[in-house]
């Protein structure tokens, strides 16, 4: 154990994310203000193109958020009515609503012990009205895609990558976002590239798809400005955009950040039988190349979950249930008639432990004496 002196870590510190580089947005908010460059202007443009090449794709659009960037890279890629389309249900529901949103049926399945969707459950769901696949990247962590794509390409599916939480994350050397039809990132503030509000982008590598997103974010309209086919509005704003390409460049810093943080974590708690961890960056870099982790989060599985999150507030320390402690599926109202066991069980032992730019390495410390004490006093 490592004394440290006691101390408030909230789960997450959204002051930081302006306070923490003041100056800078400042100057940047001033900067787009006084050309009155509010909306589709070029600092969405050169985000636009610098997200493109950082992710490896052709093309980025900023829409408004990430939600609707699925359903319009639904929309985009062909589902429609009659489609089903197969998730995991250890997700956010914004990843059903986009489906439903886009007219399609969601069908939620299992996920498996790495916490992503389990490609043997996606296999077992595929019926004749199977469309598409659709990936929750969580918690900065690639699914398996090699299974994933092979099983697209036996039916004949489409993959959808809800990267929400994976900018950056990589699978056998390819980055989230790149592997399927389309994807979707989030920009919301507490992500690992967040702006101060909501935002989000699509990335694809088809000029087809590329087309039917610019119209279907822009009200329909085609590149000539003719109305093509009905569309939403939901454009990402120029000014968040600005930030967002200003903290896109120091992002690879970012990211070793949280890597480093979450290696504190792995070495201070790996020990403890009551809990299950993650895999630590050292494994994805040195044992195991199949993976790099971006850590958007650090969920781990815990022995009296409710207990240790308990005594954790106790010591002004804060966590979170994913969701509010629901998998998709098991929202009463959404109607979604199947049991999902493994799902279920893993919800009753699930935490979200602090791991964000705001934290030092004392805070991670101390985070894990007061664990290591609750599983210690018994």
């Amino acid at each position: 154990m490592i004394a440290t002196a006691a101390q408030s870590v909230p789960f997450f510190d959204y002051p930081h994310l302006f306070l923490s580089e003041m100056k800078e947005l400042t100057a940047i908010f001033q900067d787009v203000a006084t050309r009155g460059a509010f909306i589709m202007q070029e600092d969405l443009a050169r985000f636009e193109r610098n997200l493109a090449a950082s992710v490896g794709v052709k093309h980025a659009v900023g829409v408004g958020n990430a939600t609707d960037g699925l359903i319009i890279a639904l929309r985009a890629v062909g589902v429609g009515p009659e489609d089903e389309v197969i998730f995991s249900s250890h997700t956010m529901v914004a990843t059903a609503a986009a489906i439903h949103f886009a007219g399609a049926s969601p069908v939620p399945v299992e996920c498996g012990a790495d916490h992503l969707i389990d490609p043997e459950a996606v296999e077992r769901a595929v019926t004749t009205r199977t469309r598409a696949i659709l990936p929750t990247q969580l918690n900065g962590r690639m699914a398996d895609m090699r299974a994933l794509e092979a099983i697209a390409a036996r039916f004949g599916l489409t993959i959808v990558e809800d990267a929400a939480q994976a900018l950056g994350a990589r699978f056998g050397g390819k980055s989230a976002g790149s592997f399927g039809a389309a994807a979707a990132f989030s920009f919301f503030p507490a992500k690992t590239l967040g702006c101060l509000g909501d935002g989000g982008a699509v990335v694809t590598n088809s000029d087809f798809v590329h087309r039917g997103v610019l119209e279907l974010h822009d009200h329909g309209r085609g590149a000539d400005g003719e109305i093509v086919s009905w569309g939403l509005n939901s454009r990402l704003d120029n000014l968040q955009a600005a930030i967002l390409d200003f903290r896109l460049a120091s992002y690879p810093t970012a990211i070793d950040r949280r890597r480093a943080l979450a290696r504190i974590y792995g070495a201070r708690l790996g020990s403890i039988e009551q809990l299950v961890l993650p895999p630590g960056p050292a494994d994805d870099t040195e044992h195991d190349a199949e993976h790099f982790d971006v850590f958007q989060n650090y969920e781990i599985e815990a022995e009296r979950r409710d207990d240790l999150r308990a005594f954790l507030k106790s010591r002004q320390i804060g966590s979170a249930l994913p969701w509010g402690g629901k998998a998709v599926h098991q929202w009463p109202r959404l109607n979604f008639q199947v049991n999902l066991p493994f799902t279920e069980v893993l919800f009753e032992r699930v935490l979200l432990l602090p791991l964000n730019l705001s934290l030092t390495d004392d805070h991670v410390h101390y985070i894990c004496d007061a664990i290591e004490t609750f599983y210690r006093l018994g």
